[in-house]
């Protein structure tokens, strides 16, 4: 009998603890109404986010928003210090900055598609998890992960394409696998489009950056309680605290619990904390020192099979055809625990009026043990269940034999040094960027083995598809090296018991930003890379092993025109590379590198975009528009039957428009809308009937818009009232197009009331005409999204 039982529930006893640690609050977010009277000791205003301001002009003619720095602080020039007011909606995203030091600029001068969810509207949709929060972007679907990797957590697709390493917290990489909670989020940004020079290898379809919450300058206290459908609870803590003139201490922290409405037996217990404190807040020389910790125990979700109905051509989940939504086919061994500590260090220093120099430094350690079923439904499985659904059985290992139970142990460190000079050559402005970035990720992986998994004459772990179970009798989870032979076998490595990869990343930025007139300017910039990774698997039954090494060196270039005939307006247009070496997914692929793949050469993408941003208004409103083309060569393709991965010598384009636009209509009625069209297509494939096929998990079209008005503010009869919709096309989930998923139509709503300036009261309906949607998709699965619910909400700032 296994030593590794499934971990018990963190149950109520836990959730008690966790919220006494972290108390029930919520946050405090800063407004973007603001006046400076010599800003440098002043601390900024108290949360007024939940109570719709009045925006009104201060001036007969447009006042240009002050623009937030990299490290999220308000700068001003010194002959607009004085009694300057800005008129603005914390709903104009616009107005928000990306939260890095190499990108300075706010979203409005920054030449790129950019889809940013501010701090209002997670807070109006009481945003609970990263998830959550991109569900307001279009063209972001989640994949589960497939084969023996595993894998779940946080795995994004952006336009199709993948983008499980491309999230960032305040510029640098999260390495981590793991489902990532919003406690201490201040906005999220998704950076459209290959963003390399940036970022650094990876970013075909874009990245997603994190700004976190920070201590600042003022006092503020929050806390917030919320319950609902399928027993949830929740807490939440902010609470910031200034010491003397310029430094500041911040606690955030959650506890959270809660079952999923719409499926059985899917549940998620954690808690997480993140304190920071700065030191010279508002002086020449800052520091921030954030910590972040989370503990998540949860049951993962592997969804439906997707399977073809007799007689149809394209595949389709089986809920279509009348399947039980609620129907989950884990067993009591399938856990998802999870511990992500990380330890970060922000410095500016503004060496003179010209020049600003940042170093950022951040240390992780990723701690997790995942285990999941895997439902497959063979041919007799689907013929029994359009003929004889009581005769159908799901076998629990998937065409791959898995996922099998593992525990991973991961470390990373990352530091990014740069510096922003900004001057004049006569009557030219430049702005110069640049910088060395290091970093280092380690992955080890304990593999276990059950005692049957259906391979080599051994029993299988099957199911009813009409009424699974938990339990499987006879179904043992060995101790370490116990079934060794029933370990998964990974094409090119065999049985291994354990796995370790490793990668060294060393690169070099700089560009140029050129005034060449007060109203046009062109950058230029490229980022060189050295990438060293190194995959080896050995003990099981391949003994020894095997042992693989892959350096590649990388240049990735870009170019943006800007001409901007005022400080509301840009057009601008935007070429840019990027790569992404085999072994980049070292945390969370299954084998990155192997005999027959070691020698491949990057994927290869080019963004060619010309768009227009506008802050109309006084800044009340912001209105983007683009469009693109995005060409992808030398494509790597994962089979899915095998989980082999190959160099498909594809070629993949997608091409379309992105709309937005954000802010006040009019007095206390806010909107912010998205719409994307993509053109995704397979160009060119050494398998002819692949081309011209539409790109896997990319709608055709996608948009989502939330509205929200508020009678009487400020009046103790107040009532905010709003809703939304998220919609986006349905989509393939395969190269050849004969696997489908169903469009998802989610109509959501709110209504809140505030008593006085401090407390605030709210109910949150999603989902409302309970439509089968699907939330995580992958090749030859589907998994039903969260059925109709409602979330209470009592929260209070001081």
């Amino acid at each position: 009998m296994s030593s590794r039982t499934p971990r018990p529930p963190l149950g109520s006893l836990s959730l008690a603890a966790g919220l006494t640690l972290v108390c029930t609050a919520a946050h405090a977010q800063q407004t973007d109404v603001r006046h400076h009277h010599k800003a440098r000791r002043q601390a900024p205003q108290k949360n007024n986010a939940l109570h719709p301001q009045e925006t009104r002009p201060v001036a007969p003619k447009s006042v240009t928003p002050v623009p937030k720095t990299a490290d999220n602080s308000i700068s001003a020039a010194p002959e607009e210090e004085e009694h300057l007011q800005v008129v603005g909606s914390p709903m104009n995203i616009l107005h928000e900055t990306m939260g890095l030091s190499r990108m300075p600029e706010d979203a409005l001068h920054t030449p790129q598609t950019i889809n940013i969810v501010p701090q209002l509207l997670m807070q109006q949709q009481n945003v609970k998890s990263l998830d959550e929060a991109l569900r307001n972007v279009p063209g972001i679907t989640a994949s589960v992960g497939e084969g023996e990797g595993g894998m779940a957590g946080d795995q994004f697709l952006i336009r199709g394409f993948q983008a499980q390493n491309d999230i960032y917290e305040n510029g640098l990489r999260d390495f981590g696998v793991y489902t990532r909670d919003s406690f201490d989020y201040d906005h999220v940004s998704v950076i459209k489009g290959p963003s390399s020079e940036v970022f650094g290898n990876g970013t075909t379809g874009g990245a997603i950056n994190i700004t976190t919450k920070v201590a600042h300058l003022g006092d503020s206290y929050g806390g917030s309680f919320s319950g609902g459908s399928a027993d949830y609870y929740r807490g939440t803590l902010d609470f910031n605290k200034q010491i003397g003139d310029s430094t500041a201490i911040r606690i955030t922290g959650m506890g959270n619990e809660n079952n999923t409405v719409g499926r059985d037996n899917v549940y998620s217990h954690r808690w997480g904390i993140a304190p920071s404190i700065a030191f010279g807040l508002g002086k020449r020389t800052t520091f921030t020192l954030e910590y972040f910790h989370q503990t998540d125990n949860r049951v993962p979700d592997y969804g439906v099979p997707v399977v073809i109905k007799p007689g149809k051509t394209i595949a389709k989940p089986l809920t279509e055809y009348g399947l039980n939504r609620n129907n989950w086919y884990g067993t009591s061994y399938d856990q998802d625990a999870s511990n992500v500590d990380m330890l970060t260090g922000r410095l500016k220093f503004d060496l003179n009026r010209h020049i600003t120099l940042y170093d950022d430094l951040r240390g992780g350690m990723y701690s997790r043990y995942f285990s999941s079923s895997q439902p497959g439904c063979d041919t007799t499985c689907v013929a029994n269940y359009f003929n004889n659904p009581q005769a159908a059985t799901v076998n629990r290992r998937g065409h791959l034999g898995g996922p099998e139970p593992y525990q991973q142990d991961d470390w990373s460190v990352q530091n990014v040094f740069s510096g922003v000079a900004k001057f004049s050559t006569g009557s030219i402005r430049h702005q110069i960027i640049a910088g060395v970035d290091v970093a280092h990720i380690y992955d080890r992986r304990t593999n276990y083995a059950y005692n049957f998994n259906g391979q080599n004459g051994t029993r299988t772990d099957t199911t009813s598809l009409l009424h699974p179970s938990a339990t499987q009798p006879g179904l043992l989870l060995g101790t370490l090296g116990q079934y060794s032979g029933t370990l998964v076998s990974i094409p090119g490595v065999g049985r291994a018991l354990y796995k370790t990869g490793d990668a060294t990343d060393v690169g070099a930025f700089f560009s140029e930003q050129i005034w060449l007139l007060p109203e046009f300017s062109i950058r230029g910039g490229f980022r060189w890379d050295h990438w060293d990774s190194h995959y080896s698997a050995n003990g099981g039954t391949i003994g020894a092993g095997v042992a693989y090494g892959q350096q590649q060196d990388t240049f990735n270039p870009t170019v943006s025109l800007m001409y901007t005939p005022t400080s509301d307006l840009m057009v601008y247009f935007n070429w840019a590379q990027s790569t992404t070496p085999l072994g980049l997914y070292v945390t969370n692929s299954s084998e990155p590198l192997k005999s027959s793949t070691q020698g491949f050469s990057p994927e290869r993408s080019s963004l060619y975009e010309l768009g227009a941003k506008y802050n109309a208004f006084h800044g009340r409103m912001g209105f983007t528009a683009s469009v693109f083309r995005l060409e992808k060569g030398n494509a790597l393709m994962t089979d899915p039957s095998t989980g082999d991965v190959s160099s498909s010598s594809d070629r993949q384009r997608n091409q379309g428009v992105e709309l937005s636009v954000s802010g006040e209509i009019l007095k206390n009625w806010t909107m912010i809308g998205t719409y994307a069209y993509y053109d995704a297509t397979t160009v060119s494939s050494l398998t002819a009937a692949d081309v011209g096929k539409r790109i896997q998990y990319a709608p055709k079209n996608s948009a989502t818009i939330w509205s929200t008005y508020t009678i009487a503010p400020n009046r103790p009869w107040n009532v905010t009232f709003g809703g939304g919709l998220t919609w986006r096309d349905g989509v393939y989930l395969n190269a050849t197009n004969t696997g489908y998923v169903p469009a998802t139509v989610e109509w959501d709503a709110v209504i809140s009331h505030n008593f006085g300036k401090h407390w605030r009261v709210a109910m949150n309906g999603y989902n409302l005409d309970n439509r089968l949607n699907y939330s995580n998709l992958f090749s030859d699965r589907a998994t039903p999204a969260v059925g109709r619910s409602f979330l209470f909400n009592l929260s209070a700032n001081y």
